[in-house]
């Protein structure tokens, strides 16, 4: 071989050799030489897996050799056996692929690129797909003649071929990556381990994935044989002279068939990768998909809102890169058990079941009539209580029903439109609240008098029965600090009877929250609603009050009947719980002045309880003209009493125990901490009334984002100048909105409380309700000197039918529908909007025009509808339409 090899190197050929016949056995020896030198080549890994010409990439198939399949006449010849020995162009010809190609053991080609990561990555896995898909058939498919094949097509082509990925046996792959770089080496594992993990989850669908395949490759061959055509053309020219001596062996036709069958499925194989790489690469980006969305949506709203054009929203909050606000939600056991329970059921439920035009509505055949409030009169659910549960009053608590009702609550025979503030707070139609007890029971306190048509109201009560006016003044006299409309701004009145407390604290500048339960009082509550005075219907039972710790100036109880010294003192904690610290709590009852034998036990008992929870007893004062006395504690303003008693007793609150947390938690008989740090809320007092209302709380701090996305003081403001803007140019003046006849407002979904801070100037009062579900922001609300609770809309309020003028909702609607149909919130709203009392609502479009068509089929009249961009606004009020029919 080695004579051959030098006489075709030499420059001149004997007169012997230069015949046709010698000429043809010359270059016939000389390609068997050729291809024998590629093959030892390759089977040494010269050739890397992939290459990298001038023109691009190519995939180079490799498939494996095994020596059955080798010619058996001679031993295949081994490097040192070559090496050296090669002929002159055979050599220059591989040296000339060694330079096209990257080279094997640096990772880089010849003009010093990297290889290409993801190309390496489709490669890794397209081997490890192809082993899942097709074990046995790679296993019977390959063998050496293919890879000898694609190794002279290789050569022929110059380094160029036809192919797609090979799968590699374990020898050829432990070679192969011996020559590889190490960082090249351990990627390559990696990925391969990755890929194996989830040959699990492909072995389930390794049947249908055949079937796909098979069809695509049907496909791929019909298309094939014009590439087929073009490589043999090319052998043909290449190799026409050989081929006039010859004809290819049996191996080597199989060889071809076995090669053009493997390339095929590879290239098809890389096609499908491909399309999985980029589904791949599309599902691993949900965030930023939903980020570009919303953005592209924020954008739009922004134009409707020319004062606020940085405003953005995320879901309809953006918390940037913390998320300091928690939710009523997150916190609330009850609420978590609640919604696992209604999981998808609820999600999966359409509007009332029927299109809303068609909906047949029913009215509501409650024992309570038109006074119907689904979550404190479910008779089923307070029947199943024990008997301990009434003595923690639990039956006076929410129980709302499984299912939110969405039937309609009835009218009181001859309902009227109510009286106008500040009549209303006087005298109200009878016909409106037609209950008489407890103008019968209270009527010579001056609670209340039946007079003709009328209920009306002296202004009087149990401990005030010479006005409220007078005891107001009375209070503030006994201590100075009080400083109605100053200092103090917001008032929590417990057992409020008819409110005539906080009806006329309005004129000190007060805000007063009012509540009392629905109990054997006929409809207090209601009927202090229906006067223009802020209440809700509740009670100290077994559950925190719906508000969050630390945000009342002032408690007040007028002889009101609490137990407050029983059970640990529990009932008492909780108003511990609510009150700011430095907070007054006035209690104005019979043990404070009289000498009764059980008064002055109870007494005693206060006395205990509150200096053990480091209450200072300012003072008690008499007023002689009502003929009561008052006595005045003060929560502490610092942790020192309670570092010191002696006693441990009521215990401090674990740290982790927010005071915040109000959503059906149970009550607990501990105390929490005061906040001493100076950036804490609650370690300060707010600022004085009215500049509380604009400036942002002293411990919003602009290190942490606020809802919309700023800076958190930013963020207020923002707000604040938004909601001002929007009230005074559109709900002022452009919704033909009779505001003389407004008095009681809800805002739904409150957030920095903008809206109700805008209507300052107005003659109504607003229900701030932050939603459960939604950062929790009502602290900041009272912070600012207003007030409101927190709600979950998927349940019915906590009032009584027909008790608000105008309902706001913001945004509302949109975000309640993922977790309960939009119908029952509608009907909700019914329920507690007065005939002729109206909404409100801004959401986006489609939102809207759902709202809108529920709304029409309830017969309220649609004023104004509205829409631009991704935002929809309507403004309805609500007539005196009932159905005639009851639920069965």
């Amino acid at each position: 071989m080695a004579g051959f090899s030098r006489s075709a190197r030499g420059g001149k050929r004997s007169s012997s050799s230069s015949s046709p016949y010698a000429y043809y056995v010359t270059t016939a020896i000389f390609v068997i030489i050729c291809i024998a030198g590629a093959w030892l080549l390759g089977s040494f890994s010269i050739f890397p897996s992939s290459a990298t010409s001038s023109g691009g990439h190519s995939h180079v198939a490799h498939v494996s050799v095994s020596e059955s399949s080798l010619p058996q006449s001679d031993p295949p010849p081994t490097m040192e056996d070559t090496q050296g020995e090669l002929p002159e162009e055979t050599i220059k010809q591989v040296e000339q692929e060694m330079v096209k190609d990257p080279v094997s053991d640096g990772g880089e080609s010849s003009g010093g690129e990297e290889i290409d990561p993801e190309r390496k990555k489709e490669e890794v896995e397209v081997e490890v797909l192809q082993a899942d898909r097709h074990p046995k058939e790679l296993q019977e498919e390959v063998s050496s003649d293919e890879d000898q094949e694609k190794h002279i097509e290789g050569l022929d082509k110059g380094g160029e071929t036809d192919g797609g990925e090979n799968h590699h046996e374990e020898e050829t792959e432990q070679e192969n990556r011996s020559d590889q770089h190490p960082d090249q080496e351990h990627e390559q594992e990696v990925k391969l381990k990755q890929k194996q993990r989830e040959e699990s989850s492909l072995d389930g669908g390794m049947e249908e994935e055949q079937k796909h395949h098979d069809e695509a490759q049907q496909e791929h061959d019909e298309q094939q044989p014009t590439d087929d055509e073009r490589r043999q053309d090319t052998e043909t020219t290449e190799n026409s002279e050989s081929r006039e001596e010859e004809k290819p062996s049996e191996n080597e036709g199989q060889m071809n068939e076995t090669i053009e069958q493997v390339s095929s499925e590879n290239q098809k194989d890389n096609e499908e990768e491909r399309k999985d790489d980029a589904i791949s690469e599309n599902q691993q980006q949900p965030e930023l998909q939903t980020e570009t969305e919303e953005t592209n949506e924020s954008s739009s709203t922004e134009q409707t809102h020319p004062i606020d054009e940085e405003r953005k929203e995320v879901d309809g909050e953006s918390y940037g890169e913390k998320r300091p606000w928690a939710t009523q939600a997150d916190q609330s056991d009850k609420e978590k058990e609640r919604r696992a329970d209604r999981g998808e059921e609820e999600r999966l439920q359409s509007d009332g079941g029927e299109h809303p035009e068609e909906y047949d509505w029913k009215l509501c055949n409650a024992t309570a009539g038109p006074d119907y409030i689904p979550c404190l009169d479910n008779l089923k659910a307070i029947k199943k209580l024990r008997p301990e549960n009434y003595r923690h009053y639990e039956h006076r608590e929410r129980h709302c029903p499984e299912e939110a009702p969405t039937c309609l609550v009835p009218l009181p025979k001859g309902y009227k439109r109510s009286i106008e503030w500040p009549k209303s707070r006087d005298r109200i139609w009878y016909d409106n609240v037609p209950h008489t007890k407890l103008a019968e029971v209270k009527g010579h306190q001056n609670w209340v008098k039946v007079t003709g048509q009328y209920l009306s109201f002296p202004g009087g009560g149990t401990q005030f029965i010479r006005g409220a006016l007078h005891y107001i003044d009375f209070l503030q006299e006994s201590v100075k600090g009080i400083a109605w409309g100053k200092h103090t701004r917001v008032v929590l009145d417990v057992g409020c009877g008819v409110a005539s407390f906080g009806g006329y604290l309005f004129d000190r500048d007060v805000l007063t929250m009012s509540f009392a339960p629905k109990d054997e009082h006929e409809a207090q509550v209601q009927l202090a609603l229906e006067r223009g005075i802020p209440a809700i219907s509740a009670v100290m039972g077994a559950h925190r009050l719906q508000f969050p710790g630390n945000v009342f100036d002032v408690v007040h109880c007028a002889r009101c009947r609490v137990p407050w010294h029983v059970d640990g003192g529990r009932l008492l904690l909780e108003l511990n719980r609510v009150l700011r610290p430095g907070g007054y709590f006035v209690w104005s009852a019979t043990p404070v002045y009289q000498k009764l034998e059980e008064d002055v036990e109870i007494w005693k008992a206060m006395k205990s309880l509150t200096r053990s929870m480091c209450w200072d007893l300012v003072t008690i004062k008499k007023d002689k003209i009502n003929g009561i006395g008052a006595a005045f504690f003060r929560k502490p303003l610092s942790n020192d009493c309670y570092n010191e008693r002696r006693h441990r007793s009521p215990p401090m609150c674990e740290e982790n125990d927010d005071p915040n947390a109000a959503w059906y938690i149970p009550l607990k008989t501990c105390m929490h901490k005061i906040p001493t740090n100076e950036s804490d809320r609650g370690s300060n007092w707010p600022q004085d009334w009215p500049r509380r209302l604009q400036d942002p709380p002293y411990w919003l701090s602009n290190s942490q984002a606020g809802i919309y996305g700023k800076p958190a003081k930013e963020d207020f403001l923002t707000d604040t100048e938004h909601w001002k803007n929007v009230v005074t140019k559109s709900y002022l003046s452009g919704f033909g909105i009779n505001w003389a006849r407004v008095r009681n407002v809800m805002d739904m979904r409150a957030v920095y409380g903008g809206f109700a801070a805008a209507l300052r100037d107005q003659k109504v009062w607003v229900m701030n309700v932050v939603n459960t579900d939604a950062p929790d922001t009502l602290p900041i609300i009272y912070e600012r000197g207003l007030f409101g609770m927190y709600h979950d809309w998927c349940e019915s309020f906590s009032t009584y039918p027909r008790t608000y003028d105008l309902l706001h909702a913001d945004r509302l609607f949109s975000r309640v529908r993922d977790r309960c149909p939009i119908l029952t919130v509608v009907v909700e709203v019914d329920r507690i909007v007065r005939p002729g009392g109206k909404i409100i609502v801004r959401d986006d479009p489609s939102t809207v025009s759902e709202v809108e068509t529920l709304l029409k089929s309830l017969h309220w009249e649609v004023q104004l509808t509205f829409s631009k961009d991704q935002e929809g606004m309507l403004c309805a009020e609500k007539s005196d339409w009932r159905p005639e029919t009851f639920v069965y």
